[in-house]
């Protein structure tokens, strides 16, 4: 368990906040970029890390990040008329560029100079890998982008899509670092059956045993976490999932198939935007492979305007209890969102109370993220900054499976550690 002190330091993100400045210190993706399709197309809410912005992209292709309040009056720059290489405020007119200068003042006389002394809060942006990153910490700061692989790769390698939980960002990197679960929650009730007759790995040995042996390693970007167990004579089978400071998973994968990347940003305190990539750095991900299924799923299901899905916490995330008793482990449909991970999450509350939990040996990988979040929260307020941020190339890594010999553990592998790492160490 932690301590209130620990669980309010974990999860407040608003400006000023000890865990808020930390996160500030890193590129944070921040929309995809379809969302801003064209030259000045509509503007965009966007609520980031506590604070209440306007996405808009300009006459020219660029993207501005702004503050949703006009400097003026305090009107919202939702409602301004996105022209000529800016965003004008339709109360008086006041025109912002994408750096955040007032360009044009209408509502002043000709030969005041009011607009040079006027600036907007802008933060910068880059457009790469489906998505809009923003960086809005010190100025004099300002990191590397993290190096992940598929922002590098052709834009038909992989496919990008969101939705929004309603709850703390770390109760779902917690849900998703969290491996074990898969053979309860997205289980059925004949998977024993099943896996005598499965080919993959995935059918023959995710569910049963239902228990694993956790071999957590801390890194220089976060956590790696390796799940074991025994599943033939002579044989474990290994689940290895990755932790990415401070805001990205990388579930379990087969060799050979499509990765995904989860990325998990605070709106504020209480709502997480999600995104989901998958990607195959040799080719287009296929449509059939796991991860690349779960993210098209979603871009049928997600309504675009609030970025919820279909099943959610006001209908129960449509559970179904004849299900539940004949067919599915959770009776919650798996086709609607992520809406059994989602279920879980939510259902703690925005901000779980993480003084009541009893934690087992299964949860040493989300105990060490905690500890790695909070140890560079402290390590900030006394002026050493977060190596991750500076350093983007820690992030060329990847997540793995293997069936190895007992006597081998994942690491020792020589064709588990290339499956680890985009370049060999």
């Amino acid at each position: 368990m932690l301590s209130r002190e620990d669980n309010e330091l974990l999860c407040r993100v608003g400006p000023g906040t000890p865990m808020g400045n930390l996160l500030r210190r890193f590129w944070t993706p921040a929309m995809l970029s379809d969302e801003l399709p064209t030259p000045d197309c509509d503007p965009v809410r966007l609520r980031l890390l506590g604070e209440d912005l306007i996405a808009f992209r300009d006459s020219e292709g660029k993207v501005g990040l702004v503050d949703n309040y006009c400097p003026h009056r305090r009107a919202s720059l939702f409602f301004g008329r996105n022209e000529e290489c800016g965003l004008r405020c339709v109360y008086h007119g006041w025109k912002f560029d994408v750096n955040g200068n007032c360009v044009d003042m209408p509502s002043e006389p000709i030969e005041s100079n009011f607009k040079d002394k006027v600036q907007i809060t802008s933060y910068p942006v880059l457009d790469k890998g489906g998505i809009i990153w923003t960086y809005m910490g010190p100025k004099e700061l300002t990191p590397e982008m993290p190096g992940f692989e598929w922002t590098d790769l052709p834009d038909s390698h992989w496919v990008v899509t969101k939705l929004m939980y309603e709850s703390n960002f770390i109760q779902g990197i917690e849900g998703e670092i969290d491996t074990v679960h898969l053979g309860f929650l997205h289980s059925r009730l004949d998977v024993e059956e099943r896996a005598k007759t499965a080919t993959t790995w995935v059918g023959k040995y995710a569910y049963t045993p239902r228990w694993s042996n956790f071999h957590v390693k801390t890194t220089d970007y976060g956590v790696q976490i390796g799940a074991q167990k025994p599943v033939e004579t002579n044989s474990n089978y290994w689940r290895i999932a990755q932790w990415l400071a401070p805001y990205y998973t990388m579930i379990p994968r087969m060799p050979g198939t499509a990765m995904r990347v989860g990325i998990w940003v605070p709106m504020d305190d209480e709502h997480t935007w999600i995104m989901l990539v998958a990607y195959h750095p040799d080719r287009p991900p296929e449509p059939e492979e796991n991860a690349t299924q779960e993210v098209l799923m979603l871009q049928k299901s997600v309504d675009r305007k609030t970025w919820l899905p279909e099943a959610r916490m006001e209908n129960d995330f449509l559970i179904d209890r004849e299900q539940q008793k004949n067919y599915s482990y959770s009776g919650i449909p798996s086709g609607f969102g992520r809406a059994q991970d989602a279920a879980m999450v939510e259902s703690m509350g925005s901000i779980t109370d993480r003084t009541h939990e009893h934690l087992g040996t299964t949860d040493m990988g989300i105990i060490r993220m905690r500890n790695h979040l909070l140890r560079a929260v402290k390590d900030l307020q006394e002026g050493i900054e977060p190596f991750a941020a500076t350093n983007g190339n820690v992030y060329q890594v990847r997540s793995a499976a293997a069936l190895l010999p007992r006597d081998v553990a994942y690491e020792d592998d020589p064709a588990t550690r290339k499956e680890l790492f985009v370049k060999p160490l």
